[in-house]
């Protein structure tokens, strides 16, 4: 006996559970797309807490305009946008000063391939989050995320050319970390 699930109808009728705010369908929603959204939270915060804190106000988004998703379109994709504003609104609030605004930047290319290679995903992952807010921010909405930089100046209230310089500081940052890094263990 074969039994053939329509996963397009199964996540239809889950997603409107959720518009009728049937717990269970929350509760299903969200263990099925906690790692991969906790997964972006942690790219753009300090620690584990404040990413759980932007992933928990990021499900209290989706549940509330769950009606606004179109179906047809990626569910995940829609998520995960809203965990991304969601971590910029995070972001600001944290914000207590401005980084200040450069006419020039250069953008220096790192040449670092074999180093991040031969590096952990645990390990990227902190060396970016020693990053300033301001920096992490920048650096994950333009190289993770795909922003340009007037769409992230937009969405921080910042020049662009803070974005591009805050970008170059914290490629330059991370370069160091690398490179103390492989200083330390000796590769």
């Amino acid at each position: 006996m074969e039994i053939a699930l329509n996963l397009k109808n199964q996540e239809k009728d889950l997603i409107q559970a959720c518009v009728q705010k049937e717990r269970w369908a929350q509760k299903s929603l969200y263990e099925s797309y906690y790692g991969n959204l906790m997964g972006v939270c942690l790219r753009y915060s300090n620690n584990r807490e404040d990413a759980l804190d932007i992933l928990h106000d990021g499900f209290i988004k989706v549940f509330k305009h769950i009606e606004k998703y179109k179906p047809g379109t990626s569910l995940i994709a829609w998520m995960r946008r809203i965990m991304v504003n969601t971590a910029i609104d995070f972001y600001r609030k944290a914000v207590r000063r401005r980084t200040e605004d450069l006419d020039k930047v250069y953008d220096k290319k790192i040449n670092e391939a074999d180093a991040i290679s031969a590096m952990s995903e645990k390990e990227v992952l902190a060396a970016i989050r020693t990053l300033t807010p301001s920096y992490r921010t920048v650096f994950n909405l333009y190289v993770i995320e795909g922003f340009s930089h007037k769409e992230i100046a937009a969405q921080l209230d910042i020049t662009e050319s803070t974005s591009r310089s805050n970008l170059v500081k914290a490629r330059m940052k991370l370069k160091q970390i690398i490179k103390t890094r492989f200083i330390e263990h000796g590769q």
